[in-house]
């Protein structure tokens, strides 16, 4: 029954946090497209006839537009922007990833950011873009984003190359003269095929050149190599080529030229965050319908409120090092470049973009700008009316977007404008317009927002209060058992409420109904509802909890008091260091000094004890205060290797020193008899470590000298890594050899995926967690321990309440602790964003060619190794302190939810997107987390399902003699080892309870001796099978 409970209470914890972890895609996440639009053309004549894309996947603005010995990387781009074309900085919206950069250049609109997670698919819905308002499209690149926007059209030619071509430990900037050449092919082809040439012609052509190698480069060899700017170099040139073969065959001068870049690349060669090197990038158009240069204007070196997408000023300041200081500057955000590009081609702009067209591009007279702004302003005011039509349409009560009541005069107002020649007036109204429909948009957007987190907020704290009722019922001392009346009682009051609830869930669920609510919108209502029902239908046991407080004497509740607020103190600064990691530094501070004094008071004499949980503690605090952008750093993770085997033979040296140093026992004692055994894995593994170690060192050379590694070594890579883990599943069960089998089992792939500091981190770690099985250890078994303070009974009684299965108030500690280490796991070398920022460098070892999932599950491997130190770590503690697991469990949950909530009232509607997004995604890792432990303890119960501490292993045979004085005495004779140790009987007697007074203990001395002789047997068979680490304790005094 109490299985069929857990089992029910587990898959209710994943129900409940997937459901409210989806929640935030109902509130943040919910996708901009909409259909049902009609698209509005600009009432111009076409400046462009065809217009030419090209993207530079990768590459900063900074090393794009800086000169390099007072000479420019892009000679050819540099001289258009100093004679022909207008430039400026393209400011990218995070997640700056490679699709959603794509998306706002060609479509105008920012995709919701669980789209990054849709990177390498087609388009997982279908939205407008330049490309599909044209008449033909043409495009060569990359097979990741050509087929995301070409895949589906007919009215296209397109090709890409095969994946196998993105290799990474080589010069990838032939994969941009692959599609300058694939492009310049079709163009002299067209000289001969008149059905080619006459699909050229036309207007409304479109060709988009993705020139993948500044990316695939950047992440190989860093945007600052000599690879990666002579990559800019190769693309300047097929540029030239491009464009002088262009106005060749149409020399009509009816073409227009976009360059620009997704994203940007960092210093480390990732990208993903907001950080200036990856959200700017450089834009420049030229050609037909393109004013030409221009000196730069005085307000433009000035502050102004403006914000771009990434929150950076506008009118930001030209570096001298660009060499383009008097030119004025025109900084854009990403997605006003659709609507640059569709104005140049008079085509309508993609119906679900929120662009502003940058008119000071257009070489248009003031009427044509005018039109081009007033299409514009009508094209995203019509999503608004679009998106108020569909919510008015479903809603009970509907409440429209004030602003924008009285859209129809602001039109007409722009309309007599235009037509009375008042071109500057409609302009500025037309922009006005449009900042008034892009907040309607954010209104509509948004328009669930009060009704889901007022629901979610009460299904949260609705679960936190049912499963502390768990545990009070289940884990703790408590007796909520009642009479028969009362149960029938309670039973009738409980049926009403879940009548009563079940009611109202019919009846707000019917309301959904008529509504269209989403499907989740039943299930976030039915969870809070099932939660309140449950827990305020058990009034009985609620009743009896709050007597039990008021009841209790003042020193209970004084520490009931000064444990809910440390550990809520603890929950609050985990939560601030979701923000400032500096925070775990301070913790591990005060960590370190409270371990070794509680060591030092319960095992006086052992100064050495002390001084590890000391310097592990202060060791593992440096770590937080080390930048999050990890510097390549090879002789730091092949000296690791040596940090990972020291540590593991200090852990053997501790199986050695068993009998010297009692308290330890517990952890290490009860295989001696195979300790040789053991030895021979011991050293397979610290082989292994020592091998990975190696090749570190043979790999990253071979990537420093740009040589492709060959698949020898990759296959040895992969070979030690999956053996290695194997490994400990063959160890002895002993707790810490067990322990130490699992961490030397993990090192070996960890350094094969480690670049830098983040590789002595893993030692830094495990020093902790061993200092936490030793503190604990000593806190148990010193004369302040639990064991100590037992009441007086038998021995098989005492065992039996050592072996309990039940919580007590300071067992909170654990959890606390637990989610202190697991939380360092995932930020002691930085945060979320080194996983979803690519970092080739961390899977070059075991995979150079491209190929997302299988580098993404590396780097998922990478941060799930620490947590599952972390894991077995915290089985090892609970099976020492004989805790309940799955209550240890729920109290994590308890603990992690109310982080859970905090997280969930920091999320922002308002303020930069970048600040919104991480709210959010805290909001999401917290959520996530919760669900992730059941992961990390199914997955470690595999190393430590048979764990075992000396208590489950060794025993005692006991025997009571009479010395040559008179004196009692006891011998201990282990059954394991055979070590004997003598102990005065008096200690015996405490340890067996027996007796209170001196008279007391000398009877019963007196009735188990018998003839004055030798030897009494009956104590012997009284205390026969006494578990060794508990007799041990007792007589602690003479080992």
């Amino acid at each position: 029954m109490a299985g069929k409970t857990e089992v029910g209470l587990v898959l209710l914890g994943v129900l409940v946090h997937s459901a409210y972890m989806l929640s935030i895609f109902d509130i943040y996440f919910k996708t901009p497209i909409i259909h049902g639009m009609e698209p509005v053309a600009p009432r111009i004549d076409a400046p462009a006839k065809r217009l030419v894309l090209f993207v530079a996947d990768g590459l900063r603005a900074d090393k794009f537009f800086e000169l390099e010995d007072d000479k420019p990387r892009a000679p050819f781009l540099h001289s258009i922007i100093h004679s022909k074309g207008r430039w400026g900085v393209s400011h990218a919206r995070p997640p700056t990833e490679s699709r959603p950069g794509h998306v706002a250049i060609i479509a105008g609109f920012y995709e919701d950011p669980s789209a990054v997670t849709k990177g390498w698919k087609a388009n997982p819905v279908e939205f407008d873009s330049v490309f599909n308002r044209s008449r033909h499209t043409v495009s060569f690149g990359s097979p990741d984003i050509v087929p995301i926007f070409c895949g589906a059209l007919s009215n296209t030619n397109w090709d890409t190359y095969s994946h196998e071509y993105e290799d990474f430990a080589t010069d990838a900037s032939f994969l941009d003269d692959w599609a300058f050449d694939k492009f310049q092919d079709l163009l002299n082809r067209s000289r001969t095929e008149s059905d080619l040439r006459q699909k050229l012609e036309g207007d409304g052509l479109v060709v988009f050149l993705h020139l993948l190698g500044c990316d695939t480069n950047g992440h190989a060899h860093r945007p600052y190599s000599p690879i990666y700017l002579n990559n800019i170099r190769v693309v300047d040139k097929g540029i030239e080529r491009t464009v002088r073969l262009m106005e060749e065959i149409f020399p009509d001068g009816r073409t227009a030229y976009v360059f620009t870049a997704d994203h940007g690349m960092s210093n480390k060669g990732s990208h993903g965050d907001g950080d200036p090197a990856n959200t700017e990038t450089p834009l420049v158009a030229w050609g037909a319908g393109v004013r030409g240069p221009s000196r730069a204007k005085p307000h433009q070196e000035k502050e102004d409120s403006f914000k771009f997408v990434d929150e950076h000023s506008h009118h930001m300041e030209t570096p001298d090092g660009w060499g383009l200081k008097g030119l004025e500057r025109l900084d854009v955000n990403q997605g006003d470049i659709a609507p640059l590009m569709s104005s140049l081609l008079g085509l309508p702009c993609p119906m679900n973009s929120v662009g502003v067209v940058p008119t000071d591009y257009l070489a248009l007279g003031k009427v044509e700008q005018a039109e081009v702004v007033f299409a514009n302003a009508k094209q995203i005011l019509n999503q608004v009316l679009r998106k108020s039509d569909l919510k008015q349409a479903s809603s009970l009560f509907f409440k429209p977007f004030p602003p924008l009541l009285d859209y129809s005069s602001l039109l007409e107002q722009i309309e007599r404008d235009i037509a009375q020649g008042q071109y500057e007036s409609a302009i500025e109204s037309g922009h006005n317009l449009i900042q008034l429909a892009l907040a309607g948009l954010h209104y509509f957007q948004t328009y669930d927002w009060l009704f889901l987190m007022t629901t979610i907020v009460a299904g949260y704290v609705g679960w936190m209060l049912y499963i502390l009722l768990h545990l009070l019922k289940t884990y703790s001392t408590i007796s909520f058992q009642q009479n028969k009346r009362n149960v029938r009682v309670t039973g009738n009051s409980r049926r009403h409420i879940r009548i009563a609830g079940g009611t109202l869930m019919g009846v707000c669920s019917i309301v959904l109904l008529v509504e269209l609510a989403p499907p989740l919108y039943h299930v976030y209502l039915g969870l809070a509802v099932f939660f309140w029902t449950e827990v305020l239908g058990d009034t009985t046991s609620i009743l009896k909890v709050i007597n039990i407080l008021f009841s209790s004497k003042l020193s209970w509740f004084t520490k009931l008091f000064a444990m809910a607020a440390t550990s809520l103190l603890v929950m609050e600064l985990l939560v601030q260091s979701f923000f400032q990691r500096e925070v775990y530094t301070a913790v591990f501070v005060a960590a370190g000094v409270i371990g070794a004094v509680a060591v030092s008071w319960n095992t006086p004499g052992l100064s050495m004890v002390p001084a590890f949980v000391w310097a592990a503690c202060w060791f593992l605090a440096g770590f937080t205060l080390m930048p999050v952008q990890i510097a390549d750093n090879t002789y730091l993770v092949v000296g690791s290797g040596l940090a990972v085997v020291t540590l593991a033979v200090f852990a053997r040296w501790i199986d050695s020193r068993q009998s010297k140093l009692l308290f330890w026992r517990p952890l290490v004692w009860g295989y001696s008899r195979r300790v040789d055994k053991s030895w021979i894995l011991f050293a397979l593994q610290v082989s292994l470590v020592v091998a990975s170690s190696m090749m570190v060192w043979i790999t990253t050379s071979h990537r420093e000298n740009q040589r492709k590694l060959p698949m020898i070594y990759q296959v040895t890579n992969w070979s030690i890594s999956g053996v290695s883990m194997l490994l400990p599943l063959y160890s002895p069960r002993s707790m810490l050899t067990r322990l130490t089998s699992i961490y030397l089992g993990f090192a070996p792939p960890f350094l094969l995926l480690s670049i830098g500091y983040e590789s002595l981190f893993y030692t830094a770690l495990a020093m902790v967690l061993l200092s936490w099985t030793l503190v604990e250890s000593a806190v148990l078994f010193g004369p302040s321990g639990e064991i100590e303070s037992l009441p007086s009974h038998d021995v098989e009684e005492k065992y039996s309440k050592t072996r309990r299965q039940s919580l007590k108030l300071m067992d909170v500690r654990v959890a606390v602790c637990f989610l202190i280490l697991i939380n360092v796991a995932f930020f002691g070398t930085g945060n979320v964003a080194s996983v979803a920022s690519f970092e080739i460098s961390s899977v070059y070892r075991f995979i150079t060619v491209f190929n997302p999932f299988i580098m993404g599950a590396l780097l998922l491997c990478k941060v799930f190794i620490p947590f599952i130190l972390v894991t077995s770590a915290f089985s090892a503690v609970t099976r020492l302190l004989t805790l309940p697991r799955f209550g240890c469990y729920l109290l994590v949950l308890l603990l992690s939810d109310v982080m859970t909530i905090h997280f969930f009232f920091l999320v922002r509607n308002t303020g930069s997107w970048l600040d919104i997004g991480q709210t959010i995604s805290h909001f999401g890792i917290m959520s996530a987390q919760v669900v992730f432990v059941l992961i990390l303890f199914a997955i470690t119960s595999v190393y430590t399902r048979d764990l075992q501490c000396a208590s489950e292993q060794a025993s005692f045979d006991v025997s009571l003699e009479s010395q040559s004085q008179g004196h009692p005495r006891v011998t201990a004779m282990d059954n394991e080892n055979g070590n004997a140790v003598l102990i005065s009987v008096s200690s015996a007697f405490d340890m067996l309870g027996v007796g209170q007074n001196a008279a007391e203990r000398s009877e019963v001395a007196r009735r188990e001796t018998y003839g004055g002789g030798t030897k009494a047997t009956g104590m012997g068979r009284q205390l026969r099978r006494v578990d060794s680490f508990f007799l041990g304790l007792r007589i602690k005094t003479f080992l």
